[in-house]
């Protein structure tokens, strides 16, 4: 199953895809897709959302423009390497950041209790390019991988989850 958000690309063959707009809609997607044998969370769901939606336009008034309040979105992440009878054997999440990426990728991998975190450093271009290079962060070390194209850098993670289920 593939839970998305909106973006321009298909769904693989074979594969059965489903669309959701908001963090709470994509959560309980991911539980109704539970137990899988194995989760990769590569969403960057928003930390925050505003607290209540207005049903219609926000007009302009005096005294300035409207405070919004902000509530925390659920953690999806920790939610499905929580240990459970549902947890999937194997939590691949990842880490987009724009500093200290191995310090804040190794942090994420030990709070949200994955097993694997796929780290990238996204300071230079990397959303909108072809290319990137990332860095597999396990409870055993750091495998840094060279810049390639997302194909690839797919293709290599599908062969390492297949190489760890080898094993």
């Amino acid at each position: 199953t593939l839970i998305s958000g909106p973006v321009a690309l298909d769904a693989p063959v074979g594969v059965t895809r489903v669309w959701v707009e908001a963090a709470t809609e994509m959560k309980a997607a991911v539980e109704a897709a539970l137990p899988a044998d194995i989760a990769v969370m590569s969403a960057a769901v928003a930390d925050w959302r505003v607290d209540g939606v207005a049903s219609g336009k926000i007009k302009k008034a005096p005294g300035g423009p409207p405070s919004l309040a902000l509530i925390e979105n659920p953690d999806i992440l920790a939610g499905v390497s929580a240990p459970g009878p549902r947890r999937p054997k194997l939590v691949v999440g990842f880490a987009a950041e724009t500093s200290d990426l191995a310090v804040n990728a190794r942090a994420k991998l030990s709070r949200k209790g994955c097993d694997w975190i796929v780290g990238n450093d996204v300071s230079d271009e990397v959303f909108g390019s072809d290319g990137n290079a990332v860095t597999l962060f396990t409870q055993g070390g750091d495998e840094p991988w060279p810049r390639q194209s997302k194909t690839e850098v797919a293709r290599k993670l599908a062969q390492r989850i297949a190489d760890h289920f080898k094993a």
